[in-house]
């Protein structure tokens, strides 16, 4: 008989899963107590927002083919209070009537005499050596001139006071980037699951609390809500740095962290909403194009990755079924889970009990990141909106990325 039999050997992986979601649970439960939430503070205690000689901040929203969402989000912007805005809609070679109706919205703010600046750039042909969206960012980023500029998408919807407290915030934290987790709008249980699973995995990747720590690794960014003072983004070389980043979002933060700038995090139910998930399968196509950049482009660190999917969700069932001490590793893996689940519920509003149904979720989203690597490899490249970039520029630009 082996030393160590299958048998001891499951034990000992579902023993040491169960203690691994109990840490991870224990440990995000105390963190995410102290990620602020706008909602809970008083906004007479936040300071004033300081006075400029034109609008205090820059919106930059880039839009290709988003002709069912973009009326909504710009007319939103145009009924924000408190502050004045420069707004700098950007049509990405759309093929849909997105720019027609930018244009629209433009001429009924000038008609209506609105206090904000109103803009539309039109972005027929796209550059080599650069992907879409961050090209159309860096476009709309160019003609800002407030102190601040804020990088959104073209369907979040924006609560009048929204941007007024987010500027106010970042006063108060003395931030140079401030980062609104966006609400998540759910049609679906499904939808649910499928965030709430993929949540849950992301934590081993990112600690939301340690994002203001300068010491800690830890960084964020949102393509719903990225503010940034204009000096900050220039300081890290802007889009210009980031032109065949899929992850734009996410690595502009990273740049922020990593050049020294005050980064922050805060919570606000319902101030930036979006529909994210179209459905729990919704997921399989929204991961497609940058589930693969996760890993940076590199098959052997992906398919690690993605094995852990199927791992998380069968091992604590399987030990709960065996019988014995197993099943208190199961059952202590699952109380892991939600607590996972309780402590990022102020960012998901995913239920608890939805902690139940992880292992079908989190199977589901291991087989999108999958897909998103076999269609890449397939392909010889990620297909964004029409456009298909070569899988070679995408990693040497990843490369470079990683080393600076």
């Amino acid at each position: 008989m082996p030393f160590f039999s299958f048998s001891q050997q499951f034990t000992n992986l579902a023993w040491g899963l169960a203690a691994a979601w109990l840490w991870k649970g224990t440990t995000s439960l105390v963190g995410m107590r102290e990620v602020p939430d706008l909602s809970q503070i008083d906004p007479a205690t936040l300071p004033a927002i300081p006075d400029t000689d034109g609008p205090e901040l820059t919106v930059v929203i880039p839009a290709r083919d988003e002709e069912a969402a973009i009326q909504q989000c710009l007319r939103s912007l145009l009924e924000s209070t408190g502050l004045t805005l420069q707004i700098i809609a950007v049509d990405d070679r759309s093929t849909d009537r997105t720019g027609q109706y930018m244009d629209a919205i433009a001429a009924e703010a000038r008609a209506g005499n609105s206090r904000h600046q109103f803009e539309v750039t039109h972005v027929t042909e796209l550059p080599a050596g650069w992907l879409g969206k961050p090209h159309a960012l860096a476009i709309g980023a160019s003609r800002a001139t407030s102190p601040w500029i804020l990088f959104t998408d073209g369907d979040v919807v924006f609560g009048p006071r929204a941007l007024e407290l987010a500027m106010r915030q970042a006063t108060e934290l003395n931030a140079d980037h401030l980062v609104l987790a966006p609400t998540i709008i759910f049609h679906s249980t499904g939808e649910r699951a499928v965030l709430g699973a993929m949540q849950a995995m992301a934590m081993w990747m990112l600690r939301l609390w340690k994002v203001p720590d300068p010491r800690a690794r830890d960084s964020f960014g949102a393509g719903a809500f990225n503010m940034i003072r204009r000096g900050t983004y220039h300081a890290i070389g802007g889009f210009e740095n980031l032109k065949l980043e899929i992850l734009e979002d996410v690595f502009l933060g990273m740049r922020v962290k990593r050049a020294g700038f005050a980064q922050r995090i805060t919570l606000g139910p319902n101030l930036a909403r979006l529909r994210w998930i179209e459905g729990a399968f919704g997921i399989v196509g929204l991961v497609e194009k940058n589930g693969f950049a996760v890993a940076r482009f590199r098959t052997p660190l992906h398919l690690l990755a993605c094995l852990s999917f199927p791992l998380h969700a069968i091992v604590p069932i399987a030990a709960i079924l065996s019988g014995g001490w197993n099943i208190a590793a199961g059952i202590l893996a699952y109380i892991g889970l939600i607590f996972c689940y309780q402590a990022s519920r102020r960012v998901t509003r995913v239920p608890v009990w939805c902690a139940f149904l992880f292992a079908p979720a989190v199977v589901l989203v291991g087989w999108a990141f999958l897909r998103s690597m076999f269609l890449a490899l397939h392909r010889g490249g990620v297909i964004w909106r029409g456009t298909l970039y070569p899988l070679n520029e995408l990693r040497q630009a990843a490369q470079r990325s990683n080393s600076q």
